[in-house]
């Protein structure tokens, strides 16, 4: 029996709206103009990730034909494939993901490209547990880019953006753990207040905690995003204008959103935890004279990667680290603002 035809969805006006209407973006092989004109707007495509910082990681990692190294978040795979291209058919790269959804797609699509089991070799599974598929000998070269990706941001089914309306999801692997919207019901006001500080500095984590808590105690519920960032508008309508001038409130709602989706997914997938944990297991998975790069993208994540390598350098463990931290240039940010904040550093065994 012949598949049946689904014709696109179709959309109002001249250019697609939502994430799922956009076709073109979501097809980049197909339509490489199409891709590279919203690029050059400064915008990043539905469906896809651009990476950040590519040349300076490469320049970093110094990746030679022969090498065996490992990409701890493969995402769209585009760190992936320069990777590979390094390595010219000679050596081999492991890869680590924990999104089922995301990884298929980049693996279909690296095969295509001509990246084959043969060099590839892609694990569905947390990079906290790198140390698992540690070669013999060690890792020459690894990269871990800490950033979520933009097709999960993107993508109003998985819960991460709050300019979208979708399920309070953020899981990076739907397929277990405790959805958003589950754990915040878990949560004392306390609570919430402290996650909010701790992993994103939220200066109105109390009023936000308290408007929360007083959602649930009115009998209602927090499922979606859009109800969510409700609450966060909601809460902070209620500071004094001494605190937060009535100009600024719309800017400030804005930014609050964003710190309280951030702390709340770090809190959902344990973030901190897992880089804390891969970064003590980083020495034991890496060859003598291996390489690591890191991507951060927020103070909190920074802080850890900084303290590691300088702990490391201390002890002898690494013979050099990055003394000052690596920034994209401008032209870069321009063609993709989610690079804008940031933070590469990395670290040489010794």
């Amino acid at each position: 029996m012949a598949e049946e035809h689904k014709r696109r969805v179709h959309y109002s006006g001249k250019y697609p709206r939502h994430f799922n209407e956009k076709y073109k973006e979501h097809n980049p092989e197909k339509y490489a103009e199409q891709i590279e004109h919203v690029i050059s707007k400064g915008n990043t495509p539905a469906g896809m990730h651009i990476p950040i910082m590519v040349d300076e990681i490469l320049d970093v990692l110094k990746i030679r034909p022969g090498m065996r190294g490992c990409d701890c978040t493969l995402g769209y795979g585009g760190h992936t494939r320069r990777m590979l291209e390094c390595l010219e058919g000679q050596g081999h790269l492991d890869a680590t993901d924990v999104d089922p959804i995301e990884s298929e797609k980049t693996k279909k699509r690296l095969a295509d490209a001509g990246f084959g089991e043969e060099i590839l070799t892609i694990h569905r599974m947390n990079f906290r547990d790198v140390d698992q598929i540690r070669p013999e000998g060690g890792f020459d070269f690894l990269l871990a880019d800490l950033g979520v990706s933009s097709m999960q941001i993107d993508d109003p089914a998985r819960g991460f953006s709050y300019k979208t309306k979708g399920p309070l999801d953020m899981r990076l692997d739907p397929t277990s753990g405790v959805s958003a919207a589950d754990r915040l019901r878990e949560l004392t006001e306390d609570e919430i207040a402290g996650m909010l500080i701790e992993n994103s500095d939220e200066p109105f984590a109390e009023e936000i905690a308290k408007e929360i808590t007083n959602t649930y105690r009115k009998g209602g519920d927090i499922r979606e995003t859009t109800d969510l960032t409700e609450i966060v508008a909601a809460a902070l309508k209620k500071v004094s204008t001494k605190k937060l001038p009535k100009e600024e409130y719309a800017d400030t709602v804005r930014k609050s959103c964003a710190r309280t989706f951030q702390a709340l997914r770090i809190d959902v997938n344990s973030e901190f935890e897992v880089i804390y944990t891969f970064l003590e297991k980083l020495p034991e998975v890496l060859a003598s004279g291996g390489r690591a790069a890191i991507l951060t993208f927020h103070s909190g994540e920074d802080r850890l990667v900084k303290k590691a390598f300088r702990d490391g350098k201390k002890k002898g463990i690494y013979s050099e680290i990055s003394e000052e931290v690596i920034r994209p240039g401008k032209e870069e940010c321009f063609r993709n603002p989610r690079a804008h904040s940031t933070k590469l550093r990395f670290c040489v065994k010794a």
